[in-house]
């Protein structure tokens, strides 16, 4: 678990570059509202809220496969965090936020061009 990284992962890290190519100016791994409650992306002003989330550990509709070792300890673990996703997405939104949520899996526009 410690080899897992809560920020600068290749993803997001990946669409960092591609916003900061065309100007975007944003703050990291950055708290708007609750200062438990950090976003990968966060542009201040037009309050927009953008996560990156991974397919495993956000169970990902397309890509998520449940684990076959350890299960009893991974399953109530992934909803927990879905259940996370949830309720800080609706606290973003009482405070008047925009919640954007990417998945890793989606390719940025520079990748795509390739």
């Amino acid at each position: 678990m410690l080899a897992n990284r809560r920020k600068d992962t290749s993803p997001e890290l990946r669409i960092r570059r591609e916003l900061h190519a065309r100007g975007h100016r944003f703050r990291v791994d950055f708290a708007p509202v609750n200062p438990r409650r950090r976003v990968d992306i966060v542009f201040t002003r037009v309050r927009l809220a953008v996560f990156v989330d991974g397919c495993f550990w956000h169970r990902c509709p397309s890509h998520y496969v449940e684990p076959k070792s350890n299960a009893e300890y991974w399953r109530p673990k992934i909803l927990r965090n879905t259940q996370r996703d949830a309720e800080v997405g609706e606290e973003l939104k009482g405070a008047g936020w925009d919640v954007l949520r990417i998945w890793e899996h989606n390719p940025s526009r520079r990748q795509s061009l390739r």
